[in-house]
């Protein structure tokens, strides 16, 4: 089978799995339909952070267990998790486990495949570990000692794995001014959205010199779409009385902080989304289609990918004939990878739009605010997720797989390779 549509199968199957396991008595405090489960199990296994009902209220310990495990094995990856299950038991994952891994952490080679493993699962561990340490210190306090421990473990786990998902009804709103909450929380979903295989690279010792082009132009991306998005928010909202503008300065600066930072990647919320204005709304629109860095548990395009577009459109109007970054060329091949994952996400951004509008009008930036934030698996919602009729919530669900499995996997079921026989002469386009 080949590695995209397995690994498809797998996702999909874990989907099920978990919806079943949802929807189990003990599971449960009050009665939710096998559409709800469904919706929730995909958006916990694609990492996205979506919600039709309350877990905090309607799932006991045990299925916000089961939440929590879905998230995990949705941000590993599942080839990564088999890897480490079969690891454990010394057992060998061959040529071909390998070529599957390879292709659900988005790797171009088997080269340290097995490194990046062992990078995956440190870091999995370290983080959340410390993560759920630290975050005790605000939630134990104000929940007690059970529920305050239990609480900072699945904030953890969903903060490093950038599902977005919280227990509490309004989110994080509660702690938008806590200080342990607005640097645990952004440190995590930070250091889980910027990529493994940049993690490998910044543990090795190695100087910015040494650094891959792909580990350079994530971490310059990133550090330019952070302060941007930011001073962004700020700006557009600091008067806003829905969002900023009841809030002292240090608030503001606050808020400002968590929720620019959150925006590409995890979805956590500290004030309103639904009570933006429609400015913001857009440009978080962008930043959740943009995402995080490759192989890591973000979704979107990833950084890499709108950083060459750029580029490649610089080198256009500058009459370049190769694509430069860095010291380093970037080849053709990876401009039409570029190219295609751009115009199917465009492509699968608008048909969904368009196709829960049918059933769904007059509610435009709502539609694309949700379509957006399923594809990129961000999980910030403008209120409207729980509005949606069966048809849309299968839209969204179909737009939260894609996202999370890959859109070139959609190109893959829809392209044939085929090896040309003739060469025919250049013939002259009219574009623009």
């Amino acid at each position: 089978m080949p590695p995209p549509l397995l690994l498809a199968v797998l996702y999909a199957s874990a989907i099920l799995l978990g919806a079943c396991a949802l929807m189990l008595p003990f599971s449960r405090h009050a009665q939710i339909s096998w559409s709800d489960a469904l919706f929730t199990a995909t958006s916990a296994v694609t990492v996205t952070g979506l919600v039709v009902f309350d877990i905090g209220t309607s799932l006991s310990l045990f299925g916000q267990m089961v939440l929590a495990f879905l998230i995990q094995l949705g941000g590993l990856g599942l080839m990564t998790f088999a890897v480490l299950v079969l690891g454990a038991l010394g057992l060998p994952i061959g040529l071909t486990g390998q070529i599957y891994l390879r292709e659900d952490l988005n790797q171009n080679s088997m080269h340290r495949l097995m490194q990046l493993v062992r990078v995956i699962l440190k870091a999995v561990l370290i983080c959340e570990a410390i993560g759920a340490v630290a975050l005790c210190f605000s939630f134990v306090p104000r929940l007690g000692l059970r529920d305050g421990v239990w609480q900072a473990i699945f904030h953890s786990v969903s903060a490093f794995n950038n599902a977005g998902f919280s227990t509490f009804s309004n989110g994080l709103i509660g702690y938008a001014t806590d200080p342990i909450i607005n640097l645990v929380i952004p440190a995590l979903f930070i250091i889980g959205g910027i990529g493994y295989t940049v993690l490998r690279e910044l543990g090795s010792g190695k100087g910015w010199k040494r650094f891959s082009l792909s580990t350079k132009i994530v971490l310059l991306g990133t550090a330019i779409l952070i302060p941007w998005s930011v001073v962004m928010f700020a700006a557009l909202e600091w008067t806003n009385p829905g969002t900023l503008g009841g809030h002292t300065v240090w608030a503001k600066l606050m808020i400002s902080w968590f929720q620019g930072v959150t925006t590409r990647t995890a979805g956590f919320n500290t004030t309103d989304i639904a009570a933006m204005h429609d400015s913001t709304s857009l440009m978080f629109i962008s930043l959740m289609l943009i995402g995080g860095g490759p192989a890591s548990t973000a979704g979107g395009i990833k950084v890499t990918t709108f950083v060459v577009m750029l580029l490649a459109t610089v080198a256009f109007f500058r009459r370049q004939t190769q694509l430069n970054a860095f010291g380093r060329s970037i080849g053709f091949e990876a401009v039409l990878k570029v190219m295609a994952l751009t115009a199917i996400s465009t492509v699968l951004v608008f048909v969904a739009t368009f196709l829960i509008l049918i059933t769904h009008d007059g509610r435009f930036l709502d539609v694309a605010f949700e379509v957006s934030s399923a594809f990129g698996t961000v999980g910030l919602s403008r209120d409207y997720t729980s509005h949606l009729n069966e048809f849309g919530r299968a839209v969204i669900i179909a737009v939260m797989f894609l996202g999370r499995v890959g859109p070139l996997t959609l190109g893959f079921f829809l392209a044939t390779h085929s090896v040309p026989r003739l060469r025919y002469p250049k013939g002259e386009i009219h574009l623009g």
